[in-house]
């Protein structure tokens, strides 16, 4: 992503108002730091500060004072100890690739890399488990399971670069999410850092256990709030053996929403169920992939499994019977499938070319809502004046809308529009994300979809872990705006 972001202006997203360690504070820390890790493990130089100062998000962040790049378990539970007895802030950070700021360092302080710790240790065949550390990269864990003939299905589209470490922060999903869920119901159990120093084990290494409190449910999806892991045990299946792919295409993205839910209806479980709408086919054909000229929308449909064959042919069946299909396509082979994907998890990349500014946002909505948030997102558009384009996971109602602008003047329209986005997501009966998080980005509209009590539930378990409020910082829950020096 470093040649992305020079070439590509940002819109910053302001950083949130917490609290400022001491100069007096980072100092002792860095001495600490160094005495006990050794200077090989402690960069304190800007240069090398700054790489660790930002994720793929656009918020702004104020430079860490110090980034530890962590080996050991050992060198995580040093560092929180140190920062809490010097009293400063710690950014946990694995690969940088988030969308809503979770990794960027808004209190300055220690960022607490964990990408070094990159080790798939075991790979348990006859119990179905993985045990890996947080560094490792979600592809390569895909094909080193693989390669055993076992599957791990959460698949992010950053999978060549994001770790897994990421993934449990964020409960990462991804389109094989409807069938197979998400990270946390992959997770059976983890080794993670608390503030202070110690270290704790929640979980277990079978599949079934109801022993006390399901903290590991709990640090999956926390940000980084609560824990910093150092280890995960991971589910895995039986590697499907068969896996087939269709392109349907329709004339408009209302006809491809009511499709979706006739294949669903019809029995299918397809194992991805991706949506396109006319302007997101416009930048997939301006970046060089043939696309029909009559299609307005697409469905891009994979089945796995034994009876994945014949489910393909129901798929094209049911497809092809429904309003507005103008043609299914059907992969003949493993190359073609690997073009077909290509094509979708390029856009993002693709989408940035279009403006020299751009926000995702990966709200969902009951799958029947579809059509109607993505009328709505026309109707925002058409209100603010603001360019958009929307794909993403249809079958759980994952919608990934882009909002787009060239000049900073049209911020103040952009920002109306990601406010009016959020506010129909709700009355949808939706929620505010689905796999990004809720971060910096997403902080201001947590009181939509949560009550004031259910707040201040989370924030006392908060306190719970990290009294001081150093891990983390900013992240998640509306500012109270406490900033002090």
């Amino acid at each position: 992503m470093g040649s992305v972001r020079a070439t590509i202006p940002r819109m910053i997203l302001a950083a949130p108002d917490v609290r400022l360690p001491t100069r007096a504070a980072i100092e002792r820390a860095k001495i600490d730091l160094e005495r006990r890790l050794g200077p090989s493990k402690v960069l304190t130089s800007p240069e090398a500060c700054a790489t660790y100062a930002t994720d793929d998000s656009d918020v702004d962040s104020r430079p860490p004072d110090v980034v530890v790049i962590a080996r050991c378990t050992a060198d995580l539970a040093i560092t929180l100890a140190i920062a809490d007895a010097c009293d400063v802030p710690v950014t946990p950070r694995a690969g940088g690739t988030g969308r809503t700021g979770g990794a960027v360092p808004v209190a300055g302080g220690i960022v607490l890399a964990t990408h070094a710790l990159d080790r798939i240790k075991d790979i348990d065949r006859a119990n179905l488990i993985a045990v890996v550390e947080p560094g490792v990269i979600t592809g390569d864990l895909h094909a080193a399971v693989e390669r055993e003939g076992l599957f791990y299905a959460p698949d992010p589209n950053s999978l060549d670069s994001c770790r897994i470490g990421g993934n449990l922060a964020e409960n990462a999903g991804g389109p094989r999410a409807f069938k197979y869920g998400v990270t946390r119901d992959w997770v059976l159990g983890v080794e993670a850092c608390l503030v202070g120093g110690h270290i704790v084990r929640a979980g277990k290494r079978t599949v079934k256990g109801v022993t006390g409190y399901d903290v590991t449910a709990l640090l999956v999806g926390s940000e980084g709030t609560l824990a910093v892991f150092a280890e995960a045990t991971l589910r895995l299946i039986p590697k499907p053996p068969i896996i087939a792919t269709a392109l349907a295409l329709f004339s408009d993205v209302r006809g491809a929403a009511d499709a979706v839910g006739a294949l669903v209806g019809s029995g299918i479980v397809p194992r991805c169920l991706e949506i396109l709408d006319r302007r997101t086919l416009d930048a997939v054909r301006a970046a060089g992939v043939a696309v029909d000229a009559r299609a307005g929308a697409m469905l891009l449909i994979e089945v796995d499994g034994e009876s994945a064959e014949s489910a393909l042919l129901r798929v094209g069946e049911v497809a092809s019977a429904c309003p507005g299909c103008v043609d299914v396509v059907v992969a003949n082979d493993g190359a073609q499938r690997d073009r077909l994907w290509a094509a979708r998890r390029m856009l993002s990349k693709a989408t940035r070319r279009l403006a020299r500014h751009k926000l995702s946002e990966d709200v969902v909505v009951p799958r029947t809502r579809i059509a109607d948030l993505l009328a709505r997102v026309d109707d925002i558009g058409a209100e603010t004046g603001v360019r958009h384009l929307a794909y993403g996971h249809a079958a759980d109602g994952n919608l990934h809308v882009n909002f787009l602008w060239d000049d900073d003047s049209e911020r103040a329209a952009v920002d109306r529009a990601i406010d009016r986005l959020m506010r129909a997501t709700i009355d949808f009966g939706g929620t505010l994300s689905g796999e990004h998080g809720i971060g910096v980005s997403k902080a201001a509209y947590l009181r939509l979809e949560q009550s004031d009590d259910l707040i201040a539930l989370q924030r006392g378990i908060k306190r719970a872990f990290d009294p001081k409020d150093l891990l983390n910082p900013g992240k998640i829950f509306p500012s109270e705006g406490h900033r002090a020096c």
